[in-house]
């Protein structure tokens, strides 16, 4: 299957940017708060860069999820899985 077009080229409005990066830093609040464990400091700290990777920058297409030229995202810092 050939790579679908990816979004990165749209520039969306400032302030879905803004609402799009807030939904991640409270569903990380969330996630956090239903596991009683963890803490959301990266997860919210991070939002705004993961938001730009993946509207802006990274290459994938959820259709083809063995595309061998996709890009992949690799967090390691463990504390930080909320922010996925």
């Amino acid at each position: 299957m050939a790579p679908s077009a990816t979004f990165a080229t749209i520039a969306a409005p400032p302030a879905l940017d803004e609402l799009c990066i807030n939904t991640l830093r409270f569903l990380a609040v969330d996630m956090v708060q239903k596991a009683n464990s963890g803490h959301p400091g990266l997860p919210m700290g991070s939002a705004a860069m993961a938001y730009a990777l993946w509207d802006r920058s990274l290459k994938f297409n959820p259709r083809d999820p063995h595309w061998p030229d996709r890009d992949r995202f690799i967090l390691s810092a463990g504390h930080g899985c909320a922010l996925l």
